[in-house]
């Protein structure tokens, strides 16, 4: 049977469950409700919370100061570590906002509790609190691990890595092995960004070039392969299942392996290309061709590679668009006198595209990413002013400076403040963008 109470059914004592859960977790549930089961595990909650508060102190003292100085003598296993620091305290952060997240609940499923106490006249019993947790939370309840897992593995590395962004961590003079971090604020973003110095024209240089990049790495291989599905779907020529395989090869063959033939064809010195065109007299051994030692040339090469590696993948899922659209469209617009061209453009082409613009939106994105074409094409190269300091040539992107600010100059501190920039221009944009397009919003043709 129900458990009897005294509360009022009119409502007027839910401040007081109110007041009482916040007080300490569960505690409504205990005095107020009776539901002994659910208030005891979440008062068990909090009294573990509880129990590790200085814990949780000494954790949030050494994420303010990462740390403090150790004297020569003292062995580096024992010197405290700023990075480690960093992230004992970001995953004491993420304990805590968990815990305040469970508390929030407790308070509002004691509230829920006595709003249907005041509906049924009586409180939940054991069994019933039971079935409860089985039956109406279980989805919370079975993915409560999961959320844990996103939260310790995504969210923390994420917020690891905007932290970072505002310490020294850089060699030589700021490695945890050897002397502790320090928080510097915004001072690796006005060193980026704020000042006329050489980091400030390498970024620009190098993002500039990332934008250009990814617009033009997207588009040409997006038209590349449309015009290769429309040629194919339109002239009805035979064999044509064998022209997709032709074509689709470039995209099925790694990347890695692709990009580091290409590197060898276009080598100035030795490459295939240039000597085949030195053995047909079109050009003279002194005066090669310099596909990737020229800044600008190499930036058109790097586009073009792109282009012959990737079309095959939006030729393939343009004429599965095409194959989608209805007959019955085709054959009217034949009715009504319209040419192969006028049906072209004004029914295949915007029906493509309707479908296809999520995934030019993804490929743009992955592109602003695209750290393997640049990185085992050209490597970055050729180098310009600035690469003496900044370590980044004229084909570099955002990500591979990353890659080679954090593997070569050990500069932390400046990959993490790219890394920030790069997700706040591209998680907004890509969101966005996406939100707007007509096949979001509809979902069918």
């Amino acid at each position: 049977m129900a458990t009897k109470t005294a509360l009022p059914t009119d409502g007027s004592a839910l401040k007081k469950v109110d007041i009482a859960s916040k007080c300490f977790m569960g505690l409504g549930h205990i005095l107020y409700l009776k539901e002994y089961l659910k208030g005891i595990l979440f008062a068990a909650i909090e009294l573990v919370f509880i129990a590790c508060i200085p814990f949780f102190y000494s954790k949030l003292y050494g994420l303010v100061t990462l740390g403090s100085p150790s004297a020569e003598d003292v062995p580096i296993k024992l010197r405290d570590n700023s990075v480690f620091m960093l992230i004992d305290g970001i995953l004491v952060l993420a304990v805590i906002s968990i815990f305040a997240l469970v508390y929030f609940i407790s308070v509002k499923s004691a509230k829920n509790d006595y709003k249907k106490y005041c509906t049924l006249g009586r409180t939940a019993t054991t069994k019933s609190t039971i079935s409860d947790l089985t039956g109406n939370s279980f989805p919370v309840i079975g993915l409560s691990p999961m959320v844990l897992m996103l939260v310790i593995f995504v969210v923390v590395p994420l917020i690891f890595s905007v932290a970072v962004a505002f310490t020294n961590y850089s060699a030589p003079d700021h490695i945890p092995t050897k002397n502790l971090v320090d928080w510097v604020g915004g001072a690796n973003f006005k060193a980026l960004f704020g000042e006329k110095s050489t980091w400030a024209i390498g970024f620009g240089r190098i993002a500039l070039w990332t934008v250009i990049w990814a617009f033009a790495a997207t588009f040409t291989c997006y038209f590349g392969g449309l015009m290769i599905a429309v040629m194919l779907n339109e002239s009805k020529i035979k064999f044509d299942g064998v022209f997709r395989v032709i074509f689709i090869l470039p995209y099925a063959v790694p990347a890695v392996i692709t990009m580091i033939t290409w590197r060898n064809l276009l080598n100035g010195s030795f490459g295939t290309i240039n000597r085949t065109l030195i053995m047909l007299g079109l050009m003279s051994p002194d005066k090669v061709i310099p596909w990737l030692s020229d800044p600008r040339l190499a930036q058109v090469m790097c586009i073009l590679i792109n282009l012959w590696a990737g079309f095959g993948y939006f030729m393939m899922l343009s004429m599965g668009t095409m194959t989608a659209i209805n007959s019955d469209l085709y054959e009217a617009a034949r009715i009504d006198g319209a040419s192969a061209r006028q049906v072209l453009w004004h029914i295949t082409l915007p029906l493509v595209m309707y479908q296809t613009m999520p995934q030019i939106i993804m490929s743009f994105t992955h592109n602003l990413n695209n750290f393997g074409i640049i990185f085992f094409l050209t490597g970055g190269k050729p180098t310009v002013a600035d690469s003496a300091t900044t370590l980044a040539g004229a084909t570099d992107i955002l990500v591979t400076w990353i890659y080679n600010l954090t593997m070569t100059l050990n500069k932390y501190n400046y990959a993490s403040v790219l890394a920030v920039v790069i997700f706040i221009v591209m998680a907004p944009f890509a969101i966005f963008t996406f939100r707007s397009t007509k096949a979001f919003k509809e979902g069918e043709i």
